[in-house]
């Protein structure tokens, strides 16, 4: 006979884990208690050793499909006489730092409820149990019990309060539990507010079927619904939310339907089916659903069901849906009823909503797989705030990432909380709900942060944001140290690399505009030790929309004012009206600031091959740009050369466009051109990387910055950093986009305080 104390941490709160444990002890007959406490959950049972051995396998091997087991440490103390019995004992008290469970998709249990006739919930679009369901979204304060959600209005029936005193059903202490009689109703109303007759859902299925779109009220806000077949209403979508290129997201009843519409291998399944169901970025097939859905694109953005209420629509329509954030053009996704009717209707021509609020907005997450692992595009819904762990431990610090694709993360020793994706701060509405959920996970974490870290460029709204957090110290980090960093701390890499960080923009502290980034440091500190030669941005923002400008600066660059004598029938973008604006700006270096861009030297080839001119959404050049090199063979790539420039490494990309030149007066294939570049990327990097190893003898490589959302470069690159003998380290738990920044920012500011 034994008798030990187990300590478990993570996302085990919430989640259905001590009646999980309860039933597994008594199965086993073991005496004892299980409870929640500040840190998680704490366990004493007592038994014979190998019965002991039994439930430590079921913990580790077992645990509910929600928990996430952080540390779990065993302990044997005395044994106790007279015990009667496993019981599950009321909470601890104290400071808390157990974590919070994401929201979760509807388990197999609760459908097989939901679809038996018999059953008292039959088609209940909010059935639930501690298995599944919302968490994040609906908690307004700690401790995680039904008043402090948006469930407390609703007060239980006898038989669903029955199901919530019982440890031994799956729905003990599961704080959304609901049903038809207790529990939130949904409703259907058209743009002017006026109700729909008879069954909602049905009433749904039959809008969606005339091509109409629907608003509808999903577990983190709305999603804009419309019939993924029908061109038409597909591109009154696009022109009501001016969105005229950007991919949409697609819904699809289950794998079968997803193997229908793209070509999917089992990773990609089986996130497809996970309890977090993010969207998967899979390349797609011809099928049912209309070319507008993605155009450009050899990928679609697939999602499964994740509500009972999508299950619903899903299988009443019969066919894929598109389920795209509901918001208008850089917006946040709406989540307030109120904010959503008066921010949809312009889009939306019905509504689906129901009585349960949303206290957090969480959009949907995306993912893509490169190399076997899944990497994030976006980082949000069934992921946030999951913690990262941190290679040391840390005073606590917010960071507020930057303008793009923001996110804020606050760390409690060595543990880093991402916030979900909040959108573009360019706007106050954005900056309102990075403050919102800044100040929420503060509350629900109780941490109170002891600096706020920003971007350094001075006129992000991110860095006004937090110039307003009054009394706490600040500390500003350079852009593409951040990324770096954010891919050394998920990594937990300690001391020194190199980071090769490519973006679009960040603010150099020389004053220039850089993202094509050789940097030799760590947390501590950084060395721009290498970077791509420059080319001017004519009109300043305006390049990151018109591609053909960065085309023209590089021209420039490579044959001076000859290039404007290049043949308008080979490159109609050096004859338009702008044409002697743009040669006066880029001559006389006027409102044309310099640029080592990764992002912007793809535009500039993008638009030189006849692809992309301008642009509708960030990064759309690029990825068009890689849909038409993929497919085609790998070869030398264009030409370039490595100088040496203010102490410091530099790619000159010249050669390259006097190669290309002469390959678009060949008449070579856009796709054999647009692969080249991309090899050619691949291989000048590595020849800086190589000659950093040289001159530091620092051995590993982080990749970071949103140009490596690109899994062609990506691909190429690291397998070619492999070859060469480099340790490489890729993202895999924060997206390599500015979404993930706030993580390296956070821990370049917790160095800096200690």
């Amino acid at each position: 006979m034994k008798r030990v104390t187990v300590r478990i941490t993570g996302i085990v709160q919430g989640v259905g884990f001590r009646p999980f444990v309860y039933r597994v002890a008594r199965g086993l007959g073991l005496t004892g208690w299980v409870r929640n406490d500040p840190a998680g959950v704490a366990i004493e049972a007592q038994g014979e050793a190998g019965r002991l051995e039994l439930l430590f396998s079921a913990l580790e091997h077992e645990a509910p499909p929600l928990a996430v087991i952080g540390s779990l440490t065993t302990e044997s103390i005395p044994l106790v006489s007279g015990e009667d019995g496993f019981l599950i004992l009321a909470s601890g008290t104290g400071g808390a730092t157990a974590e919070i469970a994401p929201d979760g998709n509807v388990c197999a249990d609760c459908l097989a409820e939901m679809y038996d006739p018999s059953d008292r919930r039959y088609r209940y679009p909010f059935i639930n149990c501690t298995n599944c369901g919302p968490r994040y979204s609906i908690i307004t304060g700690i401790p995680y019990d039904r008043p402090l959600t948006t469930m407390a209005p609703f007060a239980l029936c006898q038989a669903c309060r029955a199901e919530y005193e019982n440890p031994l059903d799956r729905r003990f202490h599961a704080q959304p539990v609901a049903c038809p009689v207790c529990g939130p109703a949904l409703s259907l109303v058209d743009n002017s507010g006026v109700p729909e007759p008879g069954d909602p859902v049905a009433a749904t299925v039959n809008l969606l079927k005339q091509g109409k779109i629907v608003a509808i009220k999903g577990v983190g806000g709305y999603h804009l619904a419309v019939d993924a077949g029908n061109s038409a209403a597909l591109m009154e979508l696009r022109l009501r939310k001016r969105r005229p290129d950007k991919p949409f997201a697609v819904m699809v009843r289950d794998i079968a339907s997803a193997r229908e519409a793209a070509r999917l291998d089992q990773l990609e399944e089986r996130l497809l089916a996970a309890p977090e169901r993010p969207i998967v970025l899979v390349r797609r097939r011809e099928s049912g659903v209309a070319p507008e859905v993605a155009p450009g694109s050899n990928y679609l953005g697939i999602m499964l069901p994740a509500t009972p209420l999508q299950h619903l629509l899903l299988d009443g329509f019969g066919a894929p849906l598109v389920m795209t954030s509901g918001n208008r053009s850089s917006e946040p996704v709406a989540f307030d009823d109120d904010e959503a009717f008066h921010a949809l209707s312009g889009i939306a021509d019905y509504f689906l909503a129901n009585n349960r609020a949303i206290q957090t907005r969480v959009d949907d997450s995306v993912i893509r797989v490169f190399r076997g692992n899944p990497l994030f595009i976006r980082r949000s819904r069934g992921y946030a705030p999951r913690a990262i762990r941190l290679a040391a431990s840390q005073p606590p610090v917010l960071a507020v990432g930057a303008e793009l694709k923001g996110a804020c993360c606050l760390t409690r020793e060595d543990q880093a909380f991402m916030s979900q994706h909040i959108g573009d701060l360019r706007n106050v509405e954005t900056v309102a709900a990075l403050a919102d959920t800044a100040d929420h996970l503060q509350r629900l974490l109780e941490i109170r942060p002891v600096a706020v870290a920003h971007d350094l460029h001075p006129d992000y709204l991110s860095t006004r944001f937090a110039q307003e957090q009054t009394g706490l110290p600040l500390v500003p980090v350079q852009h593409h140290h951040g990324h770096m960093v954010s891919c050394m701390a998920e990594n937990r890499l300690t001391g020194q690399a190199i980071g090769v960080v490519f973006d679009g923009t960040g603010y150099g502290p020389d004053g220039t505009v850089w993202g094509g980034e050789f940097l030799v440091g760590g947390p501590d500190g950084f060395r721009r030790m290498g970077s791509f030669g420059q080319a001017l941005l004519p009109g300043g923002d305006a390049a990151v929309n018109e591609p053909y400008r960065m085309a023209i600066s590089w021209l420039y660059e490579a044959r001076g004012s000859a290039a404007f004598e290049l043949p308008a029938d080979r490159f109609p973008f050096l004859h338009t009206p702008e044409r002697p604006l743009l040669r006066q700006m880029i001559e006389r270096r006027f409102n044309s600031p310099p640029t080592s861009s990764c992002g912007r030297l793809f535009d500039a080839v993008s638009a030189l091959i006849g692809l992309r001119s301008a642009v509708s959404y960030e990064g759309q050049a690029a990825i068009e740009l890689e849909a038409m090199a993929e497919g085609v063979a790998a070869d030398n790539g264009y030409p370039w050369e490595i100088a040496t420039a203010d102490d410091r490494l530099e790619i000159d990309w010249r050669p390259l466009f006097v190669a290309l030149v002469a390959d678009i007066f060949a008449g070579v294939a856009q796709g054999i051109m647009a692969r080249r570049f991309h090899s050619s990327i691949a291989q000048a990097s590595v020849a800086v990387c190589r000659r950093l190893r040289d001159e530091t003898g620092e051995n590993a490589v982080v990749l970071s910055g949103g140009v490596f959302q690109n899994r062609m470069l990506t691909e190429e690159l690291a397998t070619l950093l492999g070859a060469n003998g480099f340790a490489v380290f890729t993202h895999r738990l924060v997206p390599p986009n500015d979404g993930g920044l706030a993580l390296g920012q956070a821990v370049i500011a917790g160095r800096k305080w200690r």
